[in-house]
């Protein structure tokens, strides 16, 4: 693909995008932050060179990925979280199991445009609805999950 070209053909507005988990769809959000990457840059100082520092590609990081949607009815959340905290996670000997995650950009008409696969993933914050009989805002809830980095693939 050319770096000039979009995906589709032309620019994109994603409709939904969908997380899963070894395959599981654990759910379809509406936003998602934290698709980043970082590279630290190390210096060195070279003797005898006065006239610039070198710099070098140092550790990469990911800030967490944070997904909100509106209230559904679906356990599949709570399902993967048990396995990796409270009881299921003393269950398997107080060992964390790391999955693989997948966000993956849906458009209006259900086509699937990126995708993003998270190594080692593991929720770490999930935020329940403001409960308020006088407010006419959504119900919402929020899903933090930590990972070891992301790899984009076009399906």
């Amino acid at each position: 693909m050319a770096e000039t070209e979009v995906l589709g053909g032309e620019p994109s507005n994603a409709s939904q995008f969908i997380f899963e988990v070894d395959g599981v769809t654990i759910g379809v959000f509406r936003e998602v932050t934290g698709l980043e990457l970082t590279v630290s840059v190390e210096d060195f100082a070279e003797g005898g060179e006065n006239g610039f520092v070198h710099h070098f590609p140092g550790r990469m990081s990911w800030p967490n990925i944070v997904m909100r949607r509106g209230l559904i009815k679906s356990d599949a959340l709570f399902d993967w979280v048990s396995k990796s905290s409270g009881q299921g996670f003393a269950a398997n000997d107080n060992k964390l199991t790391r999955t693989t995650g997948a966000v993956t950009v849906v458009n209006s008409q259900g086509e699937r445009l990126r995708t993003w696969q998270l190594d080692g993933v593991f929720a770490v914050r999930w935020t329940g609805p403001q409960l308020n009989v006088d407010s006419d805002e959504m119900l919402e809830e929020t899903l933090e999950v930590a990972h070891h980095g992301f790899r984009a693939r076009t399906p």
